[in-house]
């Protein structure tokens, strides 16, 4: 997501050496400055940045620890605003009540989707949604489907007016002691008097806690436009920004807080639910400078793996026991995470590792699919047992899954190896191997 912001910072970073003069000073942030616009960063932002660090460093002395440490500085500067908080803030007293508002087609839908799976699965909130979109056809349609998908409670009614039906769940809310209420308001294709006057009225019904501004990232400057629209007419408290991965430049979010003055919160980093990521100014620094973002990751992983589930896991790699009903777990906790490019990204050293992999989608790839046709056409035992596959069983394997004998005897042979290796790292010089691969990556990130 933020491939192209990182590239910048480390051409520029590469043009110092270790200690150097103003000449090569100047041609580093020419450089940085050249690739900063062409990555859709607002002019004044840029100038900003460039005149600090340029100011900085030369106060310290040039060198690259200088002028990485002014870049970093500047950058938490600009990614953030004074006295808001970090991430999502709940409310002294529940329910938290939020207001999703923006344009038509900018995902505000999907994203109130995301952040109530995010709310569910990553804070353990009980979490309600509140269709209060009747202008476009099918977006009460498609908030059942992904209530359902993500088992959230939705307050739909298509014959009540939006303020009827927010004044219903919020009363409902109360009673049954909601945590959260998400509230998906109508956009237009443009700013107009009739969207306002309707965002209005539900504002001062739903006296929310926050007021969530859901901006199209594909939209560049222009997102930063409505948003500032917005911010005037009807007050917002942050700024969700939606198909961030879709963004190659990534411009726009280094620019957006401060132009707005209002804090970006959240980014949408996929197409799938988990695919939301806060945005919190160090961590996001942390990702431009090439150094991943941990702390992210680890709370992630915290929120959907199973302590017990994990420790039992470990116990059977350690011995050799890891089986096909294993792998599906892991499978289904995975899916948790996010997407495969955005779980990488986090990883110190394997954001280049992130490109690559691009928008590969793990669960729906054919050698996945497969897999699961293989593991579908097993019964409980040989799940639990795969030493009980014999030719014989393989070849009823082989026809109720829809593959050629040979490839289920290369899916069998690779899981057999892969539960091999998860022994072998399990052991004592496993760790140490697993350390050796750490320090690796972590000389992967901007060099210092």
């Amino acid at each position: 997501m933020f491939d192209t912001l990182t590239d910048s910072f480390k051409n520029a970073i590469g043009k110092i050496r270790f200690t150097d003069d103003d000449k090569a000073l100047k041609k580093a942030t020419t450089e940085l400055k050249k690739s900063l616009l062409k990555a859709d960063v607002h002019h004044k932002v840029v100038k900003d940045l460039i005149a600090f660090v340029e100011s900085e460093t030369k106060k310290t002395g040039v060198g690259k620890d200088n002028f990485l440490r002014a870049l970093q500085i500047k950058l938490n500067d600009i990614l953030s605003v004074e006295g808001t908080p970090k991430g999502f803030v709940f409310a002294s007293k529940p329910p938290t009540v939020v207001l999703m508002i923006g344009l038509q087609g900018a995902g505000k839908t999907t994203t109130t989707g995301k952040l109530a799976y995010f709310l569910k699965e990553l804070k353990k909130k009980k979490v309600m949604i509140i269709a209060a979109d009747l202008q476009r056809l099918a977006a009460v349609e498609q908030l059942r489907q992904i209530c359902s998908g993500i088992e959230v409670e939705l307050v739909a009614d298509e014959e009540a007016t939006p303020t009827q039906i927010v004044k219903q769940g919020l009363a409902r809310a109360e009673k049954e002691l909601y945590d959260v209420v998400l509230i998906d308001t109508a956009g237009r294709l443009a700013i107009d008097d009739a969207l306002m006057d309707e965002l209005l009225e539900i504002k001062k019904v739903a006296n929310p806690d926050e007021l969530f501004y859901v901006a199209d990232a594909m939209t560049g400057q222009d997102a930063v436009r409505t948003a500032q629209t917005f911010k005037d007419k009807i007050g917002i408290t942050g700024v969700i920004l939606s198909k961030f991965d879709g963004d190659s430049r990534g411009g726009v979010a280094l620019g957006l807080t401060q132009q707005v003055g209002v804090p970006l919160r959240f980014i949408g980093a996929g197409e799938k639910m988990p695919d939301l990521e806060q945005f919190i100014a160090d961590r996001i620094v942390s990702r431009l400078m090439g150094a991943g973002d941990v702390e992210s990751l680890a709370e992630k992983a915290a929120a959907v793996i199973d302590p017990k589930e994990a420790k039992r896991f470990t116990q059977k790699i350690k011995k050799g026991q890891f089986n096909f009903n294993d792998f599906l777990s892991q499978m289904e906790q995975m899916k948790k995470l996010g997407s495969m490019k955005s779980v990488m990204s986090m990883i110190p050293g394997m954001g280049a590792m992130a490109k690559q992999i691009g928008d590969m989608d793990l669960e729906n790839s054919s050698e996945m699919k497969q897999i699961k046709a293989l593991v579908g056409s097993m019964t409980p035992k040989e799940r639990e047992k795969p030493e009980l596959l014999n030719n014989m069983r393989k070849r009823r394997l082989a026809q109720g899954s829809g593959l050629d004998p040979m490839h289920v005897n290369r899916v069998l042979k690779q899981f057999k190896n892969a539960a091999k290796m998860a022994k072998k790292m399990s052991g004592k010089n496993g760790m140490k191997q697993m350390q050796e691969m750490m320090a690796q990556a972590k000389g992967g990130g901007i060099p210092r």
